[in-house]
């Protein structure tokens, strides 16, 4: 009897820090499109974001960690913090398509900001190639399906949760809480490490 192709998700994302924006998008992606489970990918040196201060990659890797534990369909992956250079997702879905072998079927899960974005990312033919690709709304951004082939590319509205990883660090950094924004063991361990301080 021939297996069946397993759906995978892939959460790619700075997750500095990780949010609970990321984790209900995560679970709605999973439910609406019958996921097996998510993996989330921390970034390892994000491409976009060469010119903006980013947090340690072990310290976002272990805060995703915390931020999904609880939920036995979500998995977090080292493959791009481990990758040295800069992150592109075309490396992320040929690493992790091999990693899992023939038997699967990627679901790379983006917000619409960044699909907005991606004619400009790098081997764009191979990405549509290696995964479906599924955008999210976020508040502020209107969902669109402008120049995206729709074979591989679903554009899905998620319950609007107005919150930002930019908002959560400014907020740390003047002394705000940040409480029921993200996952209670990701405020202890902000805490702990003093990340976001001025």
């Amino acid at each position: 009897m021939e297996e069946d192709i397993r759906r995978i998700g892939i959460m790619g994302g700075t997750f500095d820090p990780i949010h609970h924006g990321h984790l209900v998008a995560a679970s709605e992606v999973a439910d609406r499109f019958g996921l097996d489970e998510v993996v989330f990918v921390p970034t390892g040196q994000p491409w976009q974001k060469a010119d903006e201060p980013v947090s340690p990659a072990e310290d976002r890797y272990l805060m995703t960690v915390i931020a999904t534990a609880s939920n036995p369909r979500f998995q977090v992956s080292r493959v791009d913090i481990d990758r040295t250079g800069p992150t592109y997702t075309v490396d992320t879905l040929r690493d992790l398509q091999a990693e899992y072998g023939p038997k699967v079927q990627l679901f790379f899960i983006t917000g619409a900001d960044a699909l907005q974005r991606i004619l400009s990312w790098k081997d764009l033919d191979e990405i549509f190639e290696l995964a479906h690709f599924v955008g999210v709304t976020r508040p502020g951004f209107p969902l669109t399906d402008k120049h995206l082939p729709a074979d591989t590319v679903s554009l899905i509205q998620v319950p609007a949760m107005s919150i930002s990883s930019t908002d959560c660090r400014a907020r740390v950094a003047r002394g705000e809480p940040v409480w029921y924004l993200v996952p209670d063991g990701v405020v202890q361990y902000i805490a702990k490490r003093s990340l976001y301080q001025r």
